[in-house]
């Protein structure tokens, strides 16, 4: 049994605080910090302007709000609540703001992508990186925290930048192989960096600390390339989602292709996958011994049809056809490809959306590299999110219920909130709790644990 918190209101980010005992709300221009265990309110920070982002430190001591009509930056402290922080870039403005791993740093990118900026919440001294790639994304931190990979354009080419997160000292600055770089990613063993391409051009590189390029994936030429990349935890494969809607994942040792998943509108035998349909109908309640007063039934009204529908999954038989809408042809940025790609905790599984199908979500076995389950669901599938300490997948499709799956089966959750819609969804660091979004409220879920989760994940399953 899941058991649920009453909902809140929120104008915008929530985020769980990495110790996960605290979870940041922005109403407005307030920023609500409340105990994760009680739900009680244990700081109220007002902040210049409304807020459009915010981010906790990695050691959940401080928190930056981005006000980004302002455009500034404000910091707040947990332990000093008087304190406070603002970065204002004047004319050059603010377009995005992110810690640095060791918490008291504060790197902000400029609109139009002019400089990069680290501050220094200990001293007054601020370092500028010129002409950074993007305001968001192009920025990586090695996992022990100890370098970051900034990428910068000039003269029409793309650089990464190696700076030390101790001294922000650029360590080293090489030249890499891109028309127009998307992003960058360090190894999860912080021993390589991945760059890729932009739609336009599909190029996959990986290179050395010293700016040698180890290896360099194409899959094709002509069409949309590469749509999402993402290591696995374990380090030893890198996914790569593409328009062309398949999947394929690299070794970490030779960076050859070692598995290539198609994402097929119509799913045949011989396949072990299970098949897993939502639908709905109408409970069937005999009420002809009931005496309902007025009351009753006028309050039961608010709760609309979703009250009386009985929301499961179905297990299908092959073959299945899957929903499949193709893109107009004149439009750019087609709503097709690996639009949703991520990795178990264990690196066993992965699960992905191709959007040109967005109802179905995909579930492979990458110990056996095959299809491991289907869900089909009726409405598009928004996110989709691992339980951070074990196998177990959480979806939310813009409806009143959480559906989840896991290696021994899938299941469909109705939250006890009236006309409350999961529209997004976060798990906390520990896997015990997780936030649910609708549009103006939020809430939370408690998870209970898996039962025995050694035993639950056998192959045999």
């Amino acid at each position: 049994m899941m058991e649920f918190t009453e909902p809140f209101k929120q104008t915008g980010p929530c985020c769980f605080s990495p110790n996960a005992r605290y979870l940041a709300v922005a109403v407005d221009y307030r920023l609500v910090i409340r105990d994760v265990l009680s739900f009680k309110v244990v700081q109220l920070f007002s902040c210049m302007d409304k807020i459009s982002y915010i981010e906790w430190a990695l050691d959940s001591e401080y928190i930056l709000c981005g006000l980004y009509k302002k455009p500034m930056i404000q910091a707040w402290s947990l332990a000093q609540p008087e304190w406070t922080c603002k970065i204002d870039e004047g004319p050059a403005g603010i377009a995005y703001a992110r810690w640095s791993p060791d918490s008291r740093h504060i790197l902000t990118t400029s609109e139009f992508q002019l400089r990069l900026t680290v501050w220094s919440l200990l001293n007054t001294a601020c370092i500028h990186v010129q002409w950074p790639k993007h305001a968001s994304k192009g920025v990586s931190f090695t996992k022990d925290g100890s370098f970051a990979a900034i990428c910068t354009r000039r003269d029409c080419k793309d650089y990464v930048n190696l700076i030390s997160c101790q001294t922000w000292e650029i360590m080293g600055v090489f030249a890499v192989d891109t028309l127009d770089l998307a992003d960058v990613e360090w190894s999860p063993d912080d021993t390589a960096i991945v760059i890729w391409d932009s739609p336009l051009e599909y190029k996959v590189l990986i290179y050395s600390l010293d700016g040698r390029c180890l290896s360099k994936y194409q899959a094709y030429e002509s069409g949309l390339g590469v749509k999402s990349v993402s290591w696995s935890p374990n380090g030893q494969s890198l996914a790569v989602g593409s328009y062309d809607q398949m999947l394929r994942v690299l070794n970490h040792l030779t960076w050859k292709v070692f598995a290539e998943f198609m994402h097929l509108s119509t799913v045949r035998a011989p396949c072990s996958a299970a098949v897993f349909k939502e639908v709905d109908e109408p409970l069937q309640l005999d009420m002809s011994d009931l005496s309902l007063t007025d009351d009753f039934t006028q309050h039961n009204s608010e709760y609309g049809p979703q009250g009386l529908i009985d929301v499961r999954y179905d297990v299908m038989e092959l073959p299945i056809t899957l929903p499949f809408q193709k893109p107009p042809a004149d439009k750019p940025n087609p709503k097709q490809g690996i639009g949703i790609m991520s990795w178990s905790k264990d690196s066993q599984y992965i699960c992905t959306r191709n959007d040109s199908m967005p109802t179905v979500l995909w579930i492979w076995d990458m110990n056996h590299l095959e299809l491991a389950a289907i869900l089909v669901q009726k409405d598009p599938i928004r996110t989709a999110a691992w339980d951070p300490t074990c196998t177990r997948l959480v979806l939310c499709t813009g409806t009143s219920h959480l559906y989840m799956w896991t290696p021994s089966g899938a299941y469909c959750v109705n939250v006890p909130l009236p006309q409350f819609s999961v529209m997004d969804l976060k798990w906390d660091f520990n896997g015990s709790c997780l936030l649910l979004k609708d549009k103006e409220l939020f809430c939370c879920a408690a998870v209970p644990l898996l039962p025995d989760s050694n035993s639950d994940y056998s192959s045999d399953d």
